[in-house]
């Protein structure tokens, strides 16, 4: 149970506050409602590009990563396909650096050309280093538009052509920060040992000023339902052969996503799982198994994968793992195999509840659900799922039809 306040300040900006007294540490969270879903179909990676602009300094802030060490803090952030997140981590008596920093590059980014020219060469060579000279880097860049035709899901963060982002001007990235970066678009989680009253003081001082924009969001195209089957065979120069075997599955707000994240742990949540039981250690076909759900707030995909050992038929090793689909689809799973997974999933979210930069992030997400309590009532969710369930979301999610299979065979284990 995460305890909590809630603020909103004249400008919209949304204030969550938790107070902690296992840590001398404070976290400040700040997640932007965009990520790459948000974009122009013609002007990808923009949110992911704007993630690294946004650590260029400000007009105040020359360095954040230096004025973060004077005072024993530091930062950073991730983007994803449905929103941005930024937090610090410092000590609690050094709050008001934090809030600094983050106000200041709300309201004055240092958005210039030599800075654009600057990120966006780093933005391209991690595209290079993680997507396309990693091995099975690209798998995302194939499965999502094979999955995905109409929602924006069907590009990675890091855009759907590396070209967009050779391409962004000046005016581009000012007119992305304009839409999205305002004060009525982001939501801040602090979570230190400090009164609630105080922290609200304290970021109405630091935020309160700042003047909110317009939020003209267009409207996100809804992906049509799937009714045929997809592949994409593709060679690389990889160890072993692998298979994605991506489902629709439901979004983020309704309950089958719950059941859809316990029967992936069914099928690969460790040793004692079935893929791992019936594929893996049962079979001379895999190398690994796994399945697991994107957890998109829109309609996503439930994902089941495999890595095959060197010489393993490819047809052979895929109506292996049908099978393993199939049974989840016919018998009811054992009430030992869903207690286990429960347990796991209810272990899990305590454990993660006792990190405060865990909880920062928890509040965030949830009040951009547009849900916070949900945060704290989720459990009751996979507390009530039933072997029926299972079954049931079973047939519905593991459909022939439905389903985007990526054949990304190596080039050296043939």
């Amino acid at each position: 149970m995460i305890e909590y306040k809630k603020f909103t300040l004249k400008n919209g900006l949304t204030l969550l506050t938790h107070r902690d007294s296992s840590s001398p540490m404070a976290i400040v969270n700040v997640l932007y409602k965009v990520g790459a879903r948000d974009e122009n179909p013609e002007k990808t990676g923009f949110a992911h590009l704007f993630e690294h602009l946004m650590f260029s300094g400000s007009k105040n802030v020359k360095s954040f990563d230096g004025e973060l060490q004077i005072v024993g803090g530091e930062n950073n952030a991730f983007t994803c396909n449905d929103y941005t997140n930024y937090y610090i981590t410092l000590p609690k008596e050094n709050i008001e650096t934090a809030l600094w920093i983050e106000s200041d590059r709300m309201l004055y980014p240092n958005i210039t050309q030599q800075n654009i020219d600057i990120q966006r060469s780093v933005v391209i060579e991690e595209f290079n280093q993680r997507y396309l000279n990693q091995p099975y880097g690209d798998v995302w860049l194939l499965l999502r538009p094979l999955a995905y035709k109409v929602h924006p899901y069907m590009w990675a963060t890091i855009g759907k052509n590396i070209e967009h982002i050779k391409n962004a001007t000046l005016d581009d990235v000012k007119c992305f920060f304009d839409l999205y970066y305002s004060p009525s678009n982001a939501v801040i989680s602090i979570v230190a040992d400090i009164e609630h009253e105080k922290i609200y003081e304290l970021v109405e001082k630091w935020f309160g000023e700042i003047p909110d924009r317009p939020n003209i969001r267009h409207e996100i195209p809804k992906e049509p339902q799937q009714t045929e089957s997809r592949a994409l065979t593709v060679e690389r120069n990889v160890p072993l052969t692998c298979l994605y075997k991506a489902y629709k599955m439901c979004n983020r707000e309704n309950s089958d996503y719950y059941v859809c994240d316990l029967l992936t742990d069914i099928l690969s949540s460790g040793k004692s799982s079935r893929l791992y039981q019936n594929l893996v250690k049962d079979t001379n076909l895999f190398a690994g198994a796994n399945a697991f759900i994107s957890g998109d707030i829109d309609e996503g995909l439930l994902i089941v994968s495999a890595r095959l050992l060197p010489n393993t038929d490819i047809e052979k090793a895929e109506a292996a793992i049908d099978n393993e689909i199939e049974k989840m689809r016919t018998t009811k799973v054992s009430e030992y195999e869903l207690k286990k997974v429960k347990n796991k999933i209810e272990s899990s979210q305590i454990y993660s509840e006792t990190s405060i930069m865990n909880k920062a992030m928890i509040l965030c997400y949830y009040e951009m659900l547009g849900n916070i309590e949900l945060m704290n009532t989720e459990l009751d969710y996979y507390r009530a799922i039933t072997a029926d369930d299972i079954l049931r979301v079973s047939k519905d999610v593991f459909v022939k039809e439905k389903c985007s299979t990526l054949y990304y065979k190596s080039a050296v284990s043939k």
